[in-house]
Formats: structure tokens, C-alpha cells, sequence
């Protein structure tokens, strides 16, 4: 790997460290959209839209969708549309529940958990455990959310011995509700201990706190390996690593044509049927509200829905090393060999014949290498945001993710060389003017 190809994916491995949860990540992308000048629109005012003019909206605190509008995007109003790359903010975890502290056996003190997402379970004992989300708190009369993170290994999900358990290696399917409860303390902490540390934590007393989304975070230390430093190893990076690759891509290029605009939702680990998810009207309200602020009719807006692309940005699964069987012979992709198209007879992904193309014909003229994912004929596959977003606001897309390894474990691989390889092709769809006619054709103009 050469010197930018490392520090483009060291780059991206700190920005993943900065967001243990999605209210994390969306406050963390706020934080570089104001830095350059973005400006946030709260979804309880008016909203004054200009060409040329960046801007950032949150819901829940976990979502965030943000655009640009091109300084000549009213030119030709019949050419207006938007170029959209919609990623997740969440990853498989385990959540703590409001009672969230078990009592016993002997003096020992743990949490009460239950899963958010289709995680791994087994990849969870014996890893350095640390609390992060979000709290409400009671101040002066008003009630005001707080980030939280306990950045400190505050936890750990301990395993059986071997001398207790001596067919775990034959097959152990561990009980949520019983092997998976998080040790805290060994008879120091008492009752009321992490209503205590969350408390210490914003800045208030125990009985401030009203409500709180906590989540468990994994404390091993992301990090660039291998002979060559060829691979990434962090917590979460199904879909952070699409988050800020395609969050790079929209910052780094410069679109005067169209509507670009960058999504990061909430919930898709859990289906995104929530008020901030995909599937949600989200994404809708906020173009159908820019398109109000420009003098711009429901007409116009659908009319836009039909000219616009969207890339859905969700991870793929490489080739895995040691059980290449699992894969499909002629539709795998490898680790550092370019972003992946991912596709599905069955319309799990959302590409198709011309999503596929656009993307193609992007990536041939950035000069960045793609590869094509599709399940292997008699196993089921996973889906993501792409389609459910299409319910809400439809056009052409194409579901595109970086290949990586070991998707849903507490701790993932990807390749480095792929960071600067997906911010390329990123750039590319954003910094050009896609021009779609229908489904009929597209050309593709210097923007």
C-alpha cells in the first residue's frame, strides 16, 4: 500500500472511533459539515434555500441528511434533479435496557441486555467493553439530550472455561437473556451504579436523568495490518466505513449542476421502519421541503424523482479465505479490489441493468476499479436501505458497499487500499452531472 492509500484508511479508522453509536455518528458528521460551511435547517423552522448554498438537517438526533444545491441547478428546470448516497449510522450491538442492572450471583453485578441487530454473538465474549448513546436530562426546568460514552473498558461478557463446558467446540449457542450479561463489578459497585456512572458522565445527578438509549461499544483499537499494511481491522465498520467514504466523496467534489445530497440513517440494522430510518419520510420531507424553498411545485418534484440517482452505500461481503465454498465463483469480490456492486434476482439490492450501468460508467472514467457481488444461487442473502428508501421517494439506484470480512462480528476487516478507492468513485458520482432520461438512456457531462 502506498503512503496516501494507508493514511486515507487511518483517516477513516479514527473517524470510526469517534462514533461508538449513531447519535455519535450523526453528531460527528455535523460537526465536518459545519467545518466547511454547512449550514443546519431544524425541522420545526422555515427553511430559506439559495443555488449555492449548503445545508444539513437531523432527526432523532441519528439521522442526518445533507446537500448541496449547485449554483446553476435552477438553470434548466427540466433538467433539475438530485445524486443522492444513503449509508447507516448503526452497527449489531447489544442495547442495555431501561432496568439495566442484574443482581447476583454471589457479590457480582452485570447489565441487562438485549441485542440490536443480526450480531454474532460469540464474537462478543472476552473483548474490553465500554457504554455509549445518548441521555435526557432534566436541567432548569427543561429536558435536554446528551451524548454519552463511557470511554473506558467498563465491562466484559466473560466466557466458560473449557474445563465447564467441554463441547463449546463443538458447537455453543450461546442464551442472550443468561451467557451474554456484561460483568461490571464483583461486590464494589451497588444498586444504582450505572444510573451513577451515566449521571457522572453528562454532568448531573441520578435522578436528572429521565431516559436513556445506551448501547455497548467494543474498546479494541482499530487498526491499519498485515505484511503490507493491506487490511483494516475496527468495531462497526459495516456501514461507517460506506459513511465516511461517501461522506468524502460528497465534500471533496464540486457539483454546480444539480442537488447533491448525502444521507447517513438510523435503524437499518433493525429493519429501518422507524420515524429516522430509511424507510421512514425522512428523506422525502426534506427534498420535497429544499424543492418548497426554491419556488419549486410537487410536479417539479416528481418530475426530479425520475431524473435523480441514488446510491445505496452498504458493505459486501468479500471473498472469505477459509471458506471460499460460501461464495459465488464467477460474482465475488476480493478485499483492495475496488468498491462492489451488488445485485439480487430477487430485488433484495436495488440495481439493476441501468443503476448498474451509471455506476460502471463512473467508475471507468475516474479510473477506479469495480467488482460485482451476487449471492451463490441456493443461499438467501441480506438486503439493505436501498430499496426501502425507494418506497419513499423513487428513482433510479444502485447498491454499492466496500467489500470486507466478517460482517456483524464485534470486530471486522476490510482493505486498506479500498478507503481511497471508494472516496474515488464517490467523487466521481457526485462531481459529475448524471443526466438520465427516463429509463431510455443517460449521458454522463463534466459537472
Amino acid at each position: 500500500m502506498d503512503a496516501h492509500e494507508v493514511q486515507a484508511a487511518q483517516d477513516m479508522l479514527r473517524f470510526i472511533e469517534g462514533c461508538p453509536s449513531m447519535f455519535h455518528t450523526t453528531a460527528a458528521i455535523a460537526a465536518r459539515l459545519e467545518a466547511v460551511g454547512f449550514t443546519e435547517l431544524p425541522e420545526g423552522a422555515s427553511w430559506e434555500v439559495e443555488p449555492g448554498g449548503s445545508y444539513y438537517v437531523t432527526r432523532n438526533g441519528s439521522s442526518i441528511i445533507a446537500f448541496r444545491v449547485g449554483a446553476r441547478a435552477l438553470a434548466v428546470r427540466d433538467r433539475f434533479h438530485f445524486q443522492l448516497a444513503a449509508s447507516h449510522g448503526d452497527s449489531p450491538t447489544f442495547k442495555i435496557k431501561s432496568a439495566g442492572e442484574l443482581a447476583g450471583p454471589a457479590e457480582y453485578r452485570r447489565l441487562n441486555v438485549e441485542a440490536y441487530g443480526g450480531m454474532m454473538d460469540y464474537t462478543w465474549f472476552d473483548r474490553p467493553l465500554g457504554i455509549a448513546g445518548r441521555a435526557l436530562v432534566e436541567e432548569d426546568g427543561a429536558v435536554m439530550s446528551h451524548l454519552v460514552h463511557l470511554d473506558r473498558d467498563i465491562a466484559i461478557i466473560p466466557s466458560v472455561a473449557i474445563h465447564l463446558n467441554r463441547d463449546v467446540n463443538g458447537g455453543f449457542a450461546p442464551n442472550r437473556a443468561g451467557d451474554l450479561c456484561p460483568l461490571v463489578s464483583a461486590g464494589v459497585l451497588g444498586e444504582g451504579s450505572l444510573d451513577a456512572l451515566v449521571a457522572h458522565a453528562v454532568g448531573a445527578e441520578p435522578e436528572q436523568v429521565l431516559a436513556s438509549d445506551l448501547f455497548l461499544v467494543n474498546r479494541q483499537q482499530a487498526r491499519v495490518w498485515g505484511a503490507a499494511d493491506e487490511f483494516v481491522s475496527s468495531p462497526r465498520i459495516d456501514d461507517l466505513m460506506c459513511a465516511y467514504t461517501s461522506l468524502e466523496g460528497f465534500l471533496t467534489a464540486a457539483n454546480s449542476a444539480c442537488v447533491t445530497v448525502y444521507c447517513c440513517f438510523d435503524n437499518e440494522e433493525v429493519g429501518s421502519n422507524t420515524k429516522q430510518g430509511a424507510m421512514s419520510t425522512f428523506l422525502p420531507d426534506v427534498l420535497v421541503r429544499l424543492m418548497a424553498a426554491l419556488d419549486m411545485d410537487e410536479g417539479e418534484y416528481r418530475r426530479a424523482l425520475s431524473r435523480s440517482m441514488l446510491v445505496s452505500c452498504d458493505n459486501a461481503h468479500a471473498l472469505h479465505p477459509n471458506s471460499p465454498s460460501l461464495h459465488d465463483a464467477q460474482n465475488s469480490c476480493v478485499l483492495n479490489g475496488g468498491p462492489v456492486i451488488k445485485e439480487a434476482a430477487n430485488q433484495h439490492y436495488c440495481s439493476d441493468a441501468f443503476s448498474r450501468a451509471v455506476f460502471v460508467a463512473l467508475c471507468r472514467r475516474a479510473d477506479v476499479p469495480f467488482q460485482t457481488f451476487a449471492n451463490r444461487s441456493d443461499m438467501a442473502g441480506g438486503s439493505t436501505l436501498g430499496n426501502l428508501s425507494n418506497m419513499q421517494a423513487s428513482m433510479h439506484a444502485v447498491d454499492m458497499g466496500c467489500p470486507q470480512l466478517a460482517m456483524h462480528s464485534s470486530y471486522e476487516t476490510a482493505g486498506t487500499r479500498d478507503v481511497d478507492l471508494t472516496i474515488r468513485a464517490m467523487q466521481a458520482f457526485f462531481g459529475t452531472d448524471i443526466r438520465i432520461d427516463g429509463a431510455h438512456g443517460f449521458e454522463l457531462v463534466s459537472a
